[in-house]
């Protein structure tokens, strides 16, 4: 559970930082790589607590 948050965290730093980099150097590189770094960030995290949540109304 603390790595997937600190993977989860890093992630969201990362696609930050790519949107820094592409307000500072207007690159559409560093948009699309944030955009998709975010996308795949967000559907991991809401697979993961899917799970946690079908997992307790199992229990």
């Amino acid at each position: 559970m603390l790595l997937f948050r600190w993977i989860l965290m890093l992630l969201l730093l990362a696609a930050g930082v790519s949107f820094a980099f592409y307000a500072g150097t207007g690159q559409q590189k560093y948009k699309r790589f944030g955009l998709v770094v975010l996308k795949w960030t967000l559907l991991a995290a809401l697979g993961f607590f899917l799970v946690l949540a079908v997992e307790r109304l199992a229990s």
